[in-house]
């Protein structure tokens, strides 16, 4: 046996649906590496971990888990585990570096290899079209708070139709746009670093406006039906208390964290509390006629991304804050109980009620969780296993959180463990392990931890233990 065969289980299983969809999830900045090579040039994340202070200890992603160079260890990784899907990103520089004009052969190449190769392990291409990496130069003509970017996506959405097209099955358009405008432009911890409130409520429309017209650009270019999707890191938010003051410290979390994009994309509207609470920061007149509309394109699928839930308390948020318009009504309240190494909460009741928040909220819209899992403090023992039990115990609970959803009427196709690999974990650095493969940064060498085999085996089974 390897060390990711499926073992039998006896115990009593909850069984999830026969067709269910389980995967794994990376992004290119963080596990590619090759930062200069084959006509890539610098992302809004290159300059950003560059600049002093910026990362922890320095780190960059110049070589982060060489994937670039490691594509093919990484695919038969990805084949020992049993996946159905694997989630990847596009990095937008490598294949169009200035975020203008044709695309650049080695770069589409690259993903032409890894798409093909994922196809011969009968493993479905499920790629992101934007997960952070915007190209400096298109930042430095106004990024994400400035219109034409969303016009530049659009034309970088129809050249990957096109390219890959034949061999893709789903296309995500963007990941967890709420973090890239909030902070990114808001509170400045995420690349570019920018701290205006009003540059981020911009960057908000402006995703919002590009997922619309890339959805219409793929549609467009695609030559077959294809999956289109995007993925939202939605907060699963809880009132401190039932008092009023708490319970509307809540709705503009909600208004400024979900709705913002839930609204636009599903009914073509902008949330009216929302325009409320930020009327001293704009009065929203930079959204044209017809945005909302564009928006609102029909997709297939929504991504959720969930790794902790968000209480709130009416009070006032340190500064500067990503929570436009609402950073002086609203404090954040500890949640009891386990935490991972970032320090977050371990609940996957917060799991369950998103999912069927969403139920309620979007009848119809199938759903996948995109990213979910958890970063610990991983390390070999003497005999050189690396077990990491706490994460098969997140894992285990979070997955039994989305078999209680689905018997509960959710919609829930599929379920993407966040990550194959160890790797750069953004304003982190190298610090933080979130992969079920450990990666020796320094050999490059990958170790599948215990949480790897568990993963393998709930795959095999179709099914994770009842208890």
């Amino acid at each position: 046996m390897t060390a990711l065969d499926a073992r039998p289980d006896t115990t009593a299983m909850l069984r999830f649906p026969g067709d269910f969809r389980w995967g794994t999830a990376t992004a290119a900045y963080q596990i590619e590496g090759a930062a200069a090579e084959d006509g890539r040039t610098p992302s809004i994340w290159d300059t950003f971990s560059r600049t002093p202070g910026k990362v922890r200890n320095g780190d960059t992603g110049d070589i982060a888990a060489d994937h670039y160079h490691r594509l093919g260890e990484d695919v038969a990784l990805l084949r020992r585990l049993g996946v159905t899907d694997y989630r990847f990103s596009i990095a937008w520089p490598r294949v169009q570096p200035t975020g203008r004009g044709p695309a650049v052969q080695k770069g589409l190449d690259f993903y032409r290899r890894l798409t093909d190769e994922l196809r011969e392990a009968g493993i479905r291409p499920v790629a992101t079209l934007y997960h952070w990496d915007l190209p400096q130069e298109l930042e430095d003509a106004g990024g994400w708070p400035h219109r034409e970017t969303a016009y530049r996506f659009a034309d970088y959405a129809g050249l990957m139709a096109e390219a890959l097209g034949d061999r893709v099955a789903t296309w995500t358009t963007l990941n967890e746009p709420w973090c890239a405008a909030f902070l990114g432009y808001g509170s400045g911890v995420h690349a570019p670093g920018r701290t205006s409130a009003l540059a981020s409520l911009h960057a908000a429309h402006h995703f919002n406006l590009a997922h619309g017209l890339a959805t219409r650009a793929l549609r467009a270019a695609l030559p077959g039906p294809a999956e289109v999707s995007l993925t939202l890191n939605l907060h699963a938010l809880r009132p401190h208390t039932d008092a009023p003051a708490d319970v509307d410290a809540a709705r503009r979390i909600d208004a400024v964290g979900n709705r913002i994009f839930l609204d636009p994309v599903f009914h073509g509207r902008l949330p009216e509390d929302l325009v409320r609470d930020t009327a001293a920061v704009t009065d929203w007149s930079f959204v044209a006629d017809g945005d909302l509309e564009t928006a609102s394109a029909p997709i297939d699928s929504l991504g959720i991304n969930y790794y902790s839930p968000t209480v709130v308390a009416a009070g006032t948020s340190e500064s500067p804050s990503p929570w436009a318009g609402a950073e002086r009504h609203v404090r954040f309240v500890p949640v009891p109980g386990p935490r991972t190494a970032m320090d977050w909460p371990v609940d996957a009741d917060g799991l369950h009620g998103l999912l069927l928040r969403l139920r309620d909220d979007l009848p119809g819209v199938p759903l996948l969780v995109t990213e979910n899992g958890a970063a610990y403090d991983d390390y070999a023992d003497p005999s050189g296993e690396i077990k990491d039990p706490e994460r098969v115990e997140y894992l285990h609970a979070h997955l039994a959180a989305v078999h209680r959803a689905i018997e509960d009427g959710a919609d829930v196709r599929g379920y993407f463990l966040w990550s194959l690999l160890d790797n750069f974990e953004w304003a982190y650095g190298y610090s933080k392990r979130f992969g079920i493969v450990h990666v020796d940064f320094a050999s490059q060498r990958r170790t599948p931890k215990s949480s790897a085999r568990w993963y393998a085996d709930a795959i095999a089974h179709n099914a994770v233990p009842a208890r």
